[in-house]
């Protein structure tokens, strides 16, 4: 039966993705220890014309395996795209800056230009940065558009040298005259704090390109947000603002504030988790009411946020065509406040874009009356996962849909409702490790071998099952499906 289902998901998972000029390792959880090792990917690469993107994401590379893929790489001059997260699972600290140095010398032989660099999800921490300190300098970073280094914990040395590169880099390309035009920037969960943000806010008002900026989670309070703020003033086409579970309180939210009234191309806001109080939300409604004409997404929620300011920010949203949700979730509304949030959104024919306002308490309560308690049991436990930790996440899918049952409906719904929570919240965290999710749960799942000597779970039908039902869901990654495709086929 087990077999069966493996069969069918692996044919409902099967997708093939080809980019022209693009060769990937992908996801393939190999581990590279030397040239050795190698010797097939660098013959591919030095055979491969036209190279211009590098996909080693999900696979751990040693200093040697590392130097052989970029002496492959030093006649590749049309390269453009780099991307290399999560490719130090298991390696030293140590090994890593090195490693990061060859690749970067190699690009900088080259001459290529790049396009993309993302290194996320590789925890290589300030000496990390250092080793890219000197690609980030070149030439070969003078059209760089994009810079991915999501969960890298760089902390505040890191950022600060991070900040000096790219201020380095801009002087250099502005004086050969093609100033460095970065457009998006992610940096979560990397502890920046308030010193690492305001290193890095400088280089931002220097540029004054970017698009999109993702810091979530980086322990930034209010003199770290206000930099941020007046940073932003200066790049009038942002269009994604993005500081979630940051602390900005009253000081930080009004600073912020102030900076979107000179800004008129933000589509999304996340200030979610951000501690905004009511001071700060009522600084922001009257920023929206007064422009942001093209709004799409404005979160505040866990805010901290009364009824009362709560129903000005609803107001401030009327006559954005554009908008598509307001988040005001978790704030401190009641169940009046939350019928007169409802009614407002309703009176401006909005009311199918305000996000959730049930409290969990609520949730957990109704499944207590449909569902058993050893079910219960497993539903409660599915409001305490963190889902920073990927191998948790994997570990709390596992449990709650052990106990899927197709016939149940009540069962059925709420098992699916729980899953839908936690990944949908996960996937949504731009610091959150799908890879290493995924290998968690191919681990756990018996399909793959771990270095930790995990013990697989017994699989009943409910985990395939669940898991067929999340591939389908529009939070759940693309590129994620092939990984686990390549496994559950075998």
């Amino acid at each position: 039966m087990a077999t069966d289902a493996v069969a069918q998901l692996a044919d409902s998972l099967a997708k093939t993705q080809v980019t022209e000029g693009e060769l990937s390792y992908k996801g393939q959880g190999r581990k590279f220890d030397n040239a050795q090792s190698v010797e097939e990917m660098v013959k591919e690469i030095q055979e491969f014309k036209g190279l211009q993107a590098l996909r080693l994401e999900g696979n751990t590379y040693g200093v040697e395996a590392a130097q052989a893929i970029a002496k492959a790489l030093e006649t590749k001059s049309e390269f453009k795209y780099c991307y290399w997260s999560d490719m130090f699972t298991g390696r030293l600290r140590s090994e890593i800056p090195p490693a990061l140095n060859s690749l970067g010398a190699a690009l900088m032989t080259a001459g290529a230009r790049l396009t993309v660099l993302d290194l996320s999800d590789n925890a290589f921490g300030p000496d990390g940065v250092k080793g890219i300190e000197k690609l980030l300098k070149s030439t070969a970073c003078h059209t760089l558009q994009e810079l991915r280094l999501n969960n890298c914990g760089m902390g505040i040395g890191g950022g600060k040298i991070l900040a000096a590169a790219l201020t380095e880099c801009y002087k250099q390309s502005s004086a050969q005259g093609t100033p460095l035009g970065l457009k998006v920037f992610i940096a979560g969960r990397n502890r920046l704090e308030n010193d690492g943000a305001t290193a890095l806010a400088q280089a931002f008002q220097l540029m004054g390109s970017l698009e999109e900026v993702h810091v979530p989670q980086n322990g930034i309070n209010h003199p770290g947000v206000t930099a941020l703020a007046t940073a932003m003033q200066h790049n009038p086409q942002l269009r994604v603002l993005n500081l979630n579970d940051n602390t900005f309180t009253k000081k930080g939210a009004i600073a912020m504030a102030q900076a979107l009234k000179h800004l008129r191309s933000v589509q999304v806001i996340n200030f979610g988790d951000c501690l905004v109080r009511s001071e700060g939300a009522i600084a922001i409604a009257e920023a929206v009411t007064e422009g942001l004409p093209i709004l799409k997404e404005l979160n505040l929620s866990f805010g901290e946020i009364t009824g009362e300011a709560a129903l000005l920010v609803a107001q401030s949203v009327e006559g954005k065509a554009t908008l598509e949700k307001l988040d005001l979730n978790g704030n401190c509304l009641g169940e009046e406040g939350c019928d007169a949030l409802r009614e407002v959104m309703d009176g401006l024919n909005m009311g199918d874009l305000l996000g959730s306002l049930r409290y969990w308490i609520d949730i957990l309560n109704y499944r207590l009356k449909q569902v058993d308690g050893d079910v219960f049991n497993l539903l409660f436990f599915s409001f305490q996962v963190d889902v920073a930790d990927a191998g948790k996440t994997a570990e709390a899918f596992l449990k709650i849909s052990s106990v899927y049952n197709e016939e149940d409906e009540d069962v059925k719904s709420a098992v699916l409702d729980s899953i839908d929570a936690i990944l949908r919240k996960a996937f949504a965290s731009p610091s959150f490790q799908g890879y290493n999710f995924v290998s968690s749960l191919l681990v756990m799942l018996g399909l793959l071998k771990s270095e930790d000597k995990v013990k697989p779970v017994r699989v009943v039908p409910g985990h395939l099952q669940a898991l067929e039902y999340v591939v389908r869901q529009d939070y759940f990654p693309q590129d994620h499906i092939a990984v686990l495709e390549a496994f559950m086929s075998r």
